[in-house]
């Protein structure tokens, strides 16, 4: 997931890492342990990626996408970050 800033305008929006940027993105900051799979860093117009913005594998492993566990999951997640601006 890449979360994009307009440059005109403050607010965020979220959009696929896959996704080919375009003019109306602004910064596109990539918030993930992972780096995308199949994406080369130089092929991509991310401007800054926050690995510790993300949470932790072992959180990451425990929720395995599992949509009951999204309840408990997001506080988790805040209480893991550590990047605290961000999260």
């Amino acid at each position: 997931m890449v979360v994009t800033k307009a440059k005109e305008q403050s607010s965020v929006r979220l959009k696929r890492a896959y996704l080919p940027p375009s003019p109306e993105d602004g910064a596109r900051v990539l918030a993930d342990r992972l780096w995308p799979r199949g994406l080369r860093k130089s092929e991509t117009a991310i401007d800054r990626w926050l690995k510790d913005g993300a949470p932790s594998a072992e959180l990451r492993r425990w929720f395995g996408h599992d949509p009951s566990r999204w309840d408990e999951f997001r506080p988790e997640t805040k209480a893991n970050c550590r990047v605290g601006r961000w999260c």
